[in-house]
């Protein structure tokens, strides 16, 4: 038997999920989507056994974004695999009236429906009362009253579902006079006996997505598409009169608690200036939690592998290519994922909890009227400020953005915001043209404050490339904006662990790949080169570090300059040396460019490899990094660090990022698309600012 799990956004449905199935779940997406799918088997083992569905939030049979249109898909749908034989609306029990929508839906549908009020823990301690006996009579169906949070009313749902539900409910919305005709007609299209589904289709045939084009378009000459919104306005309008007449005598509407602490902190949290300002600090507790607390176990994994790299060097025979390939290849991609583990897992543990305690919501709400003009709503916000930690996680968070063409947009600006990745860069160029000055009487640093201008620049560029995509794309917004406010509550930590475990799995088994492929590509590249150059280097630096074994370390730094030169990267940055030098640029920051594509901050280690320094040049290392600046500054003119940075600032050099872009949006053709326009964004600006700067220095 299948039972599906319905309801809208935060009403506690995937609390109830995880409470009805323990740990009997697994997660997908839907087929050409990136739509969570959850299954889950209640009574695992025992003759009651059933799967359970759980399906995406919806708040009416009225689809406006891609997880709702799924549901609806599935509902709607009596072919549909995962079309239910028991369908349980979960209601928010301080937010029933509202609730009680959807499950009226449901009962016009003639679907087996069970009601189960969640949440009833938030009301207990108050004077609010629900008289469930006499809600469940006025409905015909059956009403349980459960808590996900404390398991009570678990048990009574489970012996509900335990058998078949027949097919009741009180039904509510009557086809209005004059449209018998035409609903029939529909009725026979979409092959259903049931007038409430023909209505729908009638209202709106473009959601009907799971029927043949043909029909749909036979549906739409019946269809009067322009008066779509009053229909559904007034049927709303019904069903509303109507649950107000359910829960006359059934309910008590006392405030309780939970909604007096409710109004008293969105006074605070949602106020016109404060509520700014403190959505300001917690973004910067947020990213000082990113940059200090994941900074310790990415060094632990960084570590564990270069410990793991040179056991397998030292079991291997020494200099082999197939030691060289573990190490530098697969070993280095697998570490380049995974290295990205804890920023990812932070930064889905505190966009979980503001989400589960309700703040989410009121960060939507205020910042959608400061997005709305480029192209975003507040819903965009996040993913965008996320992105200066990195900008992998952040599109993976642009899932909550019910709009498709908004949730595009987003994810192809994103990388314009100026993420961890690039301080290393930053760092090393600011070093070679910016004067070590003073500011502000003493506060501040002028290095200081051209970093804080590349940080801006990136968020102002995002800006108007989403204004220019919302006009390319003509994407309107209809200007209505609405958004769950839900009470504010305690984080449910069992749904916090199971976000991040989600999204933490689906980069590593679906991103990493790609990042897996690119960087056994790229140690190919610089690991082997034209003709019989690489062995002529061997030979020679070989038999230097015989004759001269106390120089053997500074050797094989010139020796991994000299072959990464004659390698098939260098041959590349020499090829495309005709096409930076516009820039200022030679084939030597040609190879860095290529190589820093695996990930931005190898651009200062590659520079190193090439002056015959460490391969590892951090930022920390103030002796290297001096020493590096020293020699680039004596090649080239302040001009080409300066172009530099601007070409970093906007440049798509991160493959972790084109992996996760190509998974998100499903489609090849955007990914090439967002490496393509940053990829001439960033070469256009970084023309004219080697150009002004010639000028000026």
């Amino acid at each position: 038997m299948k039972i599906a799990l319905i309801g809208n956004p935060n009403s506690g449905k995937s609390s109830l999920f995880n409470a009805l199935t323990g740990m009997n779940q697994k997660v997908g997406n839907y087929p050409g989507v990136t739509v969570d799918r959850k299954l889950g088997e209640m009574n695992k083992g025992t003759p009651h056994s059933a799967t359970l569905i759980d399906l995406p939030g919806i708040y009416s049979l009225y689809p406006n974004s891609e997880d709702e249109q799924i549901a609806c898909d599935i509902i709607r749908n009596p072919l549909h695999k995962d079309h239910a034989d028991i369908w349980v609306v979960v209601a928010d029990a301080t937010q029933l009236r509202r609730s009680l929508l959807l499950c009226t839906q449901m009962t016009d549908m003639q679907l087996p429906v069970v009601l189960a009020v969640n949440m009833i823990d938030l009301i207990e301690d108050s004077d609010k009362y629900i008289h469930f006996e006499k809600l469940a009579a006025k409905l015909a169906i059956p009403v349980i009253p459960v808590s996900a949070r404390t398991k009570s009313g678990i048990e009574p749902l489970k012996k509900i579902l335990q058998k078949p539900v027949p097919i009741s409910g009180t039904r509510v919305l009557k086809i209005p006079e004059g449209l018998q005709l035409v609903i029939e007609d529909i009725k026979g299209l979409i092959n259903t006996e049931n007038d409430y589904l023909a209505y729908q289709a009638y209202i709106t045939p473009d959601t009907f997505t799971y029927l043949p084009e043909a029909t749909r378009n036979q549906m739409k000459e019946l269809s009067p598409m322009h008066a779509s919104r009053e229909l559904i306005a007034n049927e709303m309008l019904v069903r509303y009169d109507r649950i107000d007449l359910f829960l006359e005598d059934s309910l008590r509407p006392v405030a309780t608690l939970a909604e007096k602490r409710t109004i008293l902190l969105d006074k605070i949290f949602i106020h016109p200036i404060g509520g700014y300002l403190i959505f300001l600090s917690i973004l910067l507790l947020i990213f000082q939690m990113l940059f200090s607390v994941a900074e310790f176990p990415m060094q632990g994994i960084e570590w564990i592998f270069g410990e793991l790299g040179e056991g397998i060097r030292s079991i291997m025979p020494q200099g082999s290519m197939f030691s060289h390939f573990v190490t530098d290849g697969v070993l280095a991609g697998i570490a380049g994922i995974v290295v990205f583990v804890p920023q990812i897992a932070f930064l889905f543990l505190f966009i979980s909890i503001l989400e589960e305690t309700g703040y989410m919501s009121r960060v939507v709400f205020l910042m959608d009227r400061i997005m709305r003009p480029f192209g975003f709503s507040g819903r965009s916000v996040i993913p965008l400020i996320g992105g200066m930690a990195c900008a992998v996680p952040s599109i993976m968070m642009a899932r909550t953005i019910p709009n498709p063409k908004e949730r595009l947009i987003t994810i192809l600006v994103t990388p314009l915001m100026s993420c961890s990745a690039r301080l290393p860069v930053y760092v090393l160029l600011t070093a070679l043209f910016v004067p070590d000055m003073k500011i502000l009487g003493g506060l501040g640093n002028l290095k200081g404050l051209v970093m804080l201008g590349l940080y801006v620049m990136g968020f102002v560029m995002a800006l108007l490339v989403a204004f220019l995509l919302k006009k390319l794309m003509n994407y309107k917004s209809d200007g209505i904006f609405v958004s769950e406010m839900p009470l504010y509550r305690k984080p449910r930590w069992q749904n916090v662990g199971t976000t991040i475990w989600k999204k933490t799995y689906a980069f590593l088994y679906e991103t990493g790949k790609i990042i897996l492929v690119i960087s056994v590509i790229l140690w190919g590249l610089k690991s082997f080169g034209p003709g019989n150059r690489f062995t002529q280097i061997e030979t020679k630096y070989d038999g230097m570090i015989q004759l001269s074994p106390e120089k053997a370390d500074s050797l094989k730094m010139e020796k991994s300059s000299e072959m990464l030169k004659s390698s098939y990267a260098g041959v590349l940055g020499k090829t495309i040396e005709p096409l930076i030098r516009p820039l200022g640029y030679d084939w030597k920051i040609g190879i860095s460019l290529l190589t820093s594509f695996a990930a931005r901050e190898v651009f200062t280690g590659t520079m190193g490899m090439i002056y015959g320094m460490s391969e590892s040049v951090e930022v920390e290392d103030e002796a290297q990094r001096k020493t590096l600046t020293e020699r680039i500054a004596k090649e080239y003119p302040p001009a080409v660090a300066f172009s530099l940075l601007i070409f970093y600032a906007f440049a798509m050099q991160c493959m972790s990022t084109l992996a996760v872009t190509r998974r998100e949006t499903g489609s090849w053709k955007w990914t090439a698309f967002m490496l393509i326009y940053l990829t001439l964004l960033a070469y256009g600006a970084a023309f004219v600012a080697y150009r002004i700067a010639l000028e000026w220095f």
